[in-house]
Parts: C-alpha cells; sequence; structure tokens
C-alpha cells in the first residue's frame, strides 16, 4: 500500500477519516511492518510538504485482518477528546460481517468474558467471568441467509482484542475467511467497520461515516448490501 492510495474519507485541521485495508496493520508492532498510521504520516507529509515529524493520534484499531472505517486525531487535544469519547461509548462503531452456519437468534445481545494469550495473540472466551478476564458484549442482527452464510450487522458494546470474531466463533457461527478461529478459506476475512459516528472534537458537530466492504468479492457478492440500506441501521 503506497501513500498515494491512502483512502481519506474526510480530513479537517484536527482529524482524518481513513478507510483501513484488510491486512495492514493499525499501528506499528515488533513485526515491523508498515501500519495505516505510519501511511497516514507519509500522507500527511507529502500532502503539506512537512519537513520534519507529523503527529497523529491513534483513537481505536482494528484487527489486521479487519478493513474500514477508523478516525485519528491530528492533534493532541483532538485525540485525547475522542479517546474520552471511545472511552464513554460515543464513538458508535458497526461493523458487516459473513458467518458460517446458524446462529440460533436472528438478533440477540452476547456478552463473554475475554482472556488474550499475548505470546499466541489468540483469545480464549468464557461463559462466566475468570481472574483476569474482560467483559465483552455485542449486539448482532442477521440482515440476510444465504445458504449456511449471514450477513451480519453487530454493534459493539465494548472494544476488545478480537471480540466480534470470538464472540461470534462461540455462537456457533465463525466469520468467514477467519483461519485464527474458523474455517480456512482462501478469501480475506469477511470482516468490515462500516460505520462510524461520533462528535467533532473541536466543532461539537455529529459525524457520521459509511464504508462499504468489496460487495463484488467473494463472499459479499452473495448478498444485495447496498439495495438493503444499511447505512440507516
Amino acid at each position: 500500500m503506497e501513500k498515494q492510495e491512502l483512502q481519506v474519507v474526510y480530513e479537517d485541521n484536527h482529524i482524518m477519516v481513513i478507510i483501513k485495508p484488510q491486512g495492514v496493520l493499525s499501528q506499528g508492532d515488533q513485526t515491523g511492518d508498515a501500519s495505516v498510521v505510519d501511511i497516514a504520516k507519509d500522507y500527511l507529509k507529502a500532502k503539506y510538504e512537512k519537513p520534519g515529524n507529523v503527529y497523529l493520534g491513534m483513537v481505536h484499531r482494528l484487527d489486521r485482518q479487519t478493513g474500514g472505517l477508523m478516525v485519528l486525531g491530528k492533534t493532541s487535544k483532538a485525540t485525547e477528546r475522542l479517546t474520552e469519547q471511545m472511552q464513554n461509548d460515543v464513538i458508535e462503531k458497526k461493523y458487516l460481517t459473513v458467518t458460517v452456519g446458524e446462529l440460533k437468534e436472528p438478533n440477540a445481545t452476547l456478552t463473554h468474558y475475554l482472556v488474550k494469550d499475548e505470546a499466541k495473540n489468540e483469545v480464549k472466551v468464557y461463559n462466566y467471568n475468570i481472574f483476569g478476564s474482560k467483559v465483552a458484549t455485542l449486539n448482532y442482527n442477521v440482515l440476510q441467509s444465504a445458504g449456511k452464510e449471514n450477513l451480519v450487522l453487530v454493534k459493539l458494546i465494548t472494544g476488545r482484542s478480537h471480540q466480534i470474531r470470538v464472540q461470534l466463533k462461540e455462537a456457533g457461527t465463525p466469520i468467514w475467511g477467519d483461519v485464527k478461529y474458523g474455517k480456512r478459506e482462501k478469501e480475506e476475512m469477511a470482516l468490515w467497520a462500516y460505520k462510524l459516528s461520533f462528535i467533532h472534537p473541536v466543532s461539537k458537530e455529529e459525524m457520521m461515516f459509511v464504508s462499504y466492504p468489496d460487495i463484488e468479492a467473494t463472499p459479499w457478492n452473495k448478498f444485495e448490501i447496498k439495495t438493503k440500506n444499511i447505512e440507516y441501521l
């Protein structure tokens, strides 16, 4: 991914809203691979011809194999205020995903307790609170079904590592293409951060952004995504 390919949905003096491609890190880690933050900084340096370092604050993360909308702070104040919104559940994040298998209920709230093994980068799921666990809650809504696959809308109540992936797997429907927690399809994992809502940290304006995955790609092409007015959900 080159910096000129960065998809910027919105930008002003305080924030950037971008689309993170699947397979790209949100933030740098021990692998040394380029992250979307690194790419966005390069984009800003080139656009504004800045010779020195560029500030860009991380507000929230997406798993490496998850694509979609992210908001970044261009100033420390904006980052701090957006982070407060994250902590106070003001920022709303909704995801589209395709799961494999049958969910018992078409609409439900899932609550589990998660423990992350940092060494393995793997999350274990429990139905009860154990030492070191963090509560994880999400709401889901099955929008469409095609055979054994389901197009599912997910709203996060908490933001835990691998949360959607492990909670849906625990419910009996792993995400398409999730090689860590599900079946090993060759396609990219079908999990996309499609809707992002928050209050602008300076203007206080209510902001809402929608981004769809590649609806021509498998397995998204099995569903009528845009014709269902999903952006209003």
